[in-house]
């Protein structure tokens, strides 16, 4: 009976467990500021190499991975991390003048690397970085950092790195680059899918007639959203699922529309519904978790130190990856980008619960 029967089961599935390992984890294994440190630097720089390589195999026609798609919200949790341990770590009276420059670095390369290969991770990036200093300074009681002039600055930073990828393109020939090249697929793509979406969707999954599966699908939960293809085959699972030259008719709900759209149309208005539901909420406990840590952390008690930064990290890298994947491209909280998306949210639901030792 726990065998999953399509993918929405799965998903669910999984998600429980995910939920039910960091619940254990959190509540047994120590997690100090150090190791948070750590763990959040050691994720950084793995990242900067591993989008450093990729795009490299790109440029020189050797094929690419796109990691930024899954592992972009874990960029912006290892860099989130890593500044609110320093903003710790400065406190404490630690000088963190090195660090602080390596960190910087980090920072810098993830946005080279990772924004020449993907404008949504782009968007992505600079989101979770407004947001992370934004969190970091509410959390810290400082005052807000943002200032016109810095807002214009960060807007200005977009800019220039989307002008910059296109000034690439165009020199390069290279139109995988080009941001313009993007939008015109959005508009030639998005208005007939939404049509579609809006037309043939109801309370739970959508009109059978309009399944890419024809008679044989089954109106719900056939694919259009579905964690990576590779843990469903590893399984043996017998759910339809999109091979080959299929992911470009899987596009019309999938790459080119928002999130909304694409979990609208396979689980329908009530499957919308249960999103909406479970973001906010994820949010609300982040929040609500992250203040009790705060207090904790004020009065003098350092046992926490370690999961506060790490959940301010994991909090902004969900916010970002709720707003581009739900707004922007459904593809940001798709596929292998909805397991890292749900192993967020999970960590942070996990913090609401504590496990309490039996004394005899």
């Amino acid at each position: 009976m726990l065998i999953a029967q399509n993918h929405l089961q799965l998903i669910v599935e999984v998600f429980l467990m995910l939920l039910v390992s960091f619940i254990f984890i959190i509540n047994l294994a120590p997690l100090s500021l150090s190791i948070a440190t750590f763990f959040s630097l050691f994720v950084s720089g793995g990242l900067v190499l591993l989008f450093g390589v990729d795009i490299a195999f790109l440029i020189f026609s050797l094929g690419q991975n796109e990691f930024t798609h899954p592992f972009g919200p874990i960029a912006v949790l290892g860099a989130i991390t890593a500044l609110a341990s320093l903003k710790v770590m400065q406190e404490s009276g630690v000088n963190v003048r090195s660090l602080k420059k390596f960190v910087y670095l980090l920072i810098l390369l993830t946005t080279i690397f990772g924004g020449l290969m993907h404008r949504s991770f782009l968007l992505l990036w600079i989101l979770g970085l407004f947001l992370g200093y934004l969190i970091i300074s509410k959390s810290f009681r400082e005052k807000s950092i943002f200032t016109m002039k810095r807002m214009l600055m960060f807007v200005g930073a977009a800019l220039a790195g989307f002008l910059g990828l296109e000034v690439i393109a165009r020199i390069t020939g290279m139109t995988i680059f080009s941001p313009l090249l993007r939008l015109q697929r959005i508009e030639q793509y998005s208005t007939s899918s939404i049509k579609m979406v809006l037309n043939n969707t109801q309370l739970i999954g959508h009109s059978g007639d309009v399944s890419f599966w024809g008679t044989e699908g089954t109106a719900f939960a056939e694919g259009y959203i579905s964690l990576p293809m590779q843990l469903i085959l590893a399984f043996g699972l017998p759910f339809p699922l999109f091979f080959g030259v299929l992911v470009n008719q899987k596009d019309t709900v999938d790459y080119m529309l928002p999130g909304i759209m694409g979990y609208t149309f396979d689980f329908g208005y009530l499957g919308l519904i249960a999103l909406i539901i479970f973001v906010v909420g994820t949010i609300v406990v982040g929040f609500k978790i992250l203040s009790i840590y705060r207090q904790k952390r004020e009065n003098k008690n350092k046992k926490f130190l370690g999961k506060e930064v790490l959940l301010i990290g994991v909090l902004t890298a969900f916010i970002s990856q709720s707003l581009i994947g739900l707004f922007v491209f459904n593809r940001t909280i798709n596929g292998m980008a909805l397991l890292t998306y749900m192993v967020l949210g999970a960590y942070i639901l996990a913090n609401a619960v504590t496990l309490k030792r039996r004394t005899n």
